[in-house]
């Protein structure tokens, strides 16, 4: 009989590994399956094996002498071990219409594998094709990959093959995509402008301190005449002075304190003061919190809507959720709904949604149409996301345009202070002599 080895993720979601024998892929699958396991890859131990050797065919070989060398096969975190969200949404979409032609599914994936210019992607069409032509289902194959297709991605695409609607579920799916990549879209185009500026202001800023500052210095020490410089020029001087003599500790000093930043919202207190943070600060605050409750209604909607059990919904949803807060909500709503109660009193309690939300989804409650509630309420908060950044790019324009005047006219006045007092003073001994 066979050996298989898998890998497979346990109830706690630790990843464990090992080996068993069965008779073929779909039993090995279903064996690990009663071990209370979801596997993530399932592979013959005899065809791995056979795949290593064609890989070295130089290693079977009697006498054969090994190359002597240094593996360069460096993998570089971000790169190559992805697929860009705008590249999944096209191959949802393309896939989508072929299912929904009537073009049968292996054959989908292997005319989208021929024509995929992503190398990542390609790669991955390949595998997904082998496990269903293996005998998996689609689903099971997608889980195999979970840095790609998340589980949003691979339980809707479940519920729509245990219904019989898989053309209908990866529509729904690509139009969910497509939605999510237009939000994304208007909040970096939104966010170009002032980041622009600051790195606009930062060039200046250093220009100023590193080069112009000491060519001012030099001037007023032949002009002082030992008359002292007002305090606003020193204090100008005193920064361009430290800056200059310790450009490398101060380059460390910034590093350091983006690196600690970085670290601290990566810990679970961290994360939450940041999500709490980036939802209650003026003007970026909205914007955050509507494309927050739009990704949640959106998700959670398309997910009730294609089958998806509501408890096994909303845990997809709280874990992709981005959001600590939001995704604390989304805990309590869980809890309710598992004691029985309503969806409506949590979502109350946690202070995040809007009252307007709150009653579209008690409506939704009460006539048991809550997935198109859902659906509208995301629809409504779309419209919402395009007010709101509009709002905060007229916003931070002008606040964006006084804050770069406010710097630069600051050191422009301090670096002319001197001067008018040495006008001053001159005016003042002529008007003595006469």
């Amino acid at each position: 009989m066979p050996k298989f080895s898998y890998v497979a993720m346990d109830q706690k979601g630790k990843e464990q590994k090992g080996t068993i024998e069965a008779a073929s892929q779909n039993e090995a699958i279903g064996r690990v399956k009663e071990m209370q396991l979801f596997p993530t890859r399932i592979v013959e131990v005899d065809k791995a094996k056979e795949k290593s050797s064609k890989k070295s065919p130089a290693a079977g070989r009697p006498g054969a002498k090994k190359k002597k060398g240094i593996n360069l096969n460096i993998k570089i975190p971000g790169l190559g071990g992805g697929v860009k969200s705008k590249v999944l949404t096209t191959f949802t979409r393309q896939l989508a219409t072929l299912v929904d032609a009537g073009l049968p599914l292996l054959r989908g994936m292997r005319v989208l594998e021929k024509q995929e210019r992503s190398p990542v992607l390609k790669s991955i069409l390949g595998d997904l094709s082998l496990a269903v032509e293996g005998g998996s289902t689609f689903s099971e194959a997608l889980a195999q990959h979970p840095k790609v297709f998340n589980r949003l991605y691979v339980n809707m695409v479940k519920a729509g093959e245990l219904g019989g609607v898989l053309e209908v579920v990866l529509n729904r799916l690509s139009e969910f995509q497509e939605k999510a990549q237009k939000i994304k879209g208007k909040v970096i185009a939104a966010m170009f402008y002032p980041v622009a500026v600051m790195v606009v202001a930062v060039a200046i800023m250093g220009v100023l301190v590193v080069i112009v500052i000491p060519k001012f210095k030099e001037v007023f020490a032949g002009l002082g005449e030992g008359r002292p410089l007002p305090a606003f020029t020193q204090f100008v001087m005193a920064i361009s002075d430290i800056v200059r003599g310790n450009i490398i500790a101060t380059a460390i000093t910034v590093a350091a304190v983006v690196i600690v930043f970085l670290l601290f919202i990566k810990t679970k207190f961290g994360r939450y003061v940041w999500d709490k943070f980036k939802l209650k600060v003026p003007v970026i605050g909205p914007v955050v919190s509507k494309v927050a409750i739009s990704r949640f209604t959106r998700t959670l909607g398309t997910l009730v809507s294609s089958g998806v059990p509501i408890l096994q919904a909303l845990t997809i949803v709280r874990e992709t959720a981005g959001n600590v807060i939001i995704a604390n909500a989304v805990s309590a709503v869980h809890e309710s709904v598992k004691e029985g109660e309503t969806i409506t009193a949590p979502l109350e309690a946690s202070g995040v949604f809007p009252p307007m939300v709150i009653s579209m989804v008690d409506v939704g409650e009460q006539t048991g149409a809550l997935p198109e509630m859902m659906m509208k309420i995301a629809d409504n908060f779309d419209d919402e996301v395009d007010n709101a950044v509009a709002a905060m790019t007229s916003l931070l324009e002008p606040i964006m345009i006084i804050f770069l005047a406010v710097i630069v006219g600051s050191i422009v006045i301090a670096m002319f202070l001197p001067l008018i007092d040495l006008m001053n003073g001159l005016g003042g001994d002529s008007g003595d002599k006469e």
